[in-house]
């Protein structure tokens, strides 16, 4: 069975904004159309990431919508989300894997061409590919690269590319002009005065390309 790897990723964040929960972030995402959300929280203790996970699987599951946990695939495996999505010093794949099992909705970061390769080979379902744009949401050390080695990654995998980084309704058709399965997003969604009205605008953006709805 296909796994639902969404086009539009919103990962809820409390860090960059401290008038949402992650649960709440989640249903205004969803209602705006999110089609997969991705939980981050660095700074909660183990139980309290549980506590918060529990509340956005709820909400994720009712809404039939695929929640996958950022870095902990521990947190993961204890409320039931879909997956997990890994940075390059996290858990390896193939160890998530083997955690979470083969219906598990797994994703590697990269952020040049054969950290990308390295990731499919690993087993991932999909790559998280930049950053592409200046952001403030993570903590990067390099600049962004733009949409040239977007394409690049885009043409030499087999597994979709979700491009992550400073992506808005603003600077999306490149990005999908490039090549990318998909998109995901922080502050365009969670920072936004309107959560809920920001992930429509970027979804129907998503929609309204050409492109959109063809598989791999």
């Amino acid at each position: 069975m296909k796994k639902p790897i969404g086009r539009f990723h919103v990962i809820t964040n409390e860090a960059i904004q401290n008038r949402f929960s992650h649960a709440r972030l989640a249903e205004m995402a969803i209602a705006g159309g999110a089609d997969l959300i991705q939980l981050r929280d660095k700074d909660r203790s183990t139980s309290e990431l549980v506590a918060a996970a529990s509340e956005v699987h709820a909400v994720c599951r009712a809404s039939g919508i695929p929640l996958i946990i950022n870095d902990r695939a521990d947190i993961a495996l204890a409320v039931g989300a879909d997956g997990v999505h890994l940075g390059r010093n996290d858990l390896p794949i193939a160890a998530a894997r083997s955690l979470l099992g083969p219906q598990a909705i797994i994703g590697g970061t990269a952020s040049d061409l054969e950290q990308a390769r390295q990731v499919e080979r690993d087993g991932a379902d999909y790559v998280g590919f930049g950053h592409i744009y200046p952001t403030n949401s993570k903590n990067k050390t390099g600049a962004a690269m733009g949409t040239a080695p977007l394409a690049d990654v885009c043409r030499a995998l087999h597994i979709p590319v979700v491009a992550i980084g400073g992506i808005d309704e603003h600077n999306l058709a490149p990005v999908l002009d490039s090549g990318a399965w998909g998109v995901a997003v922080i502050a365009a969604v969670c920072a936004a005065n309107d959560p809920a009205r920001a992930a429509a605008g970027v979804a129907e953006l998503i929609h309204s390309r050409r492109k959109f709805g063809e598989d791999l």
